[in-house]
């Protein structure tokens, strides 16, 4: 799969909390291990993208939440046709950088 940035995980986090969700179920859902899971969970709660219902032991999501999920697909959308094209500059690049030493 690859490396995935803090906003890849907390947005497959927030993915897997599409109602009342449980710890384990975001853990497995969004492919973490459990000290990366008690990280990022700590910091989507305080953060307001989900809230914990104590008493039955589960997650929501927040229209906070919803409007990160909104943003990030966004965001997303734009970082690919971006690292497309800057993978197609590269390809350029290099091809210039072997004119320059082919003699």
């Amino acid at each position: 799969m690859g490396y995935r940035s803090r906003f890849d995980i907390i947005a497959d986090m927030l993915g897997v909390v599409s109602g009342q969700t449980k710890k384990t179920h975001i853990m497995y859902g969004a492919n973490l291990s459990y000290g990366l899971l008690k990280r990022y969970l700590a910091e989507i709660t305080r953060s307001g993208l989900v809230v914990y219902e104590r008493k039955r032991r589960y997650y929501i999501l927040t229209n906070k939440g919803r409007a990160f999920l909104g943003a990030y697909k966004e965001y997303s959308r734009h970082a690919g046709f971006v690292e497309k094209h800057v993978n197609s500059f590269k390809l350029k690049e290099k091809a210039l950088e072997k004119l320059c030493r082919d003699t």
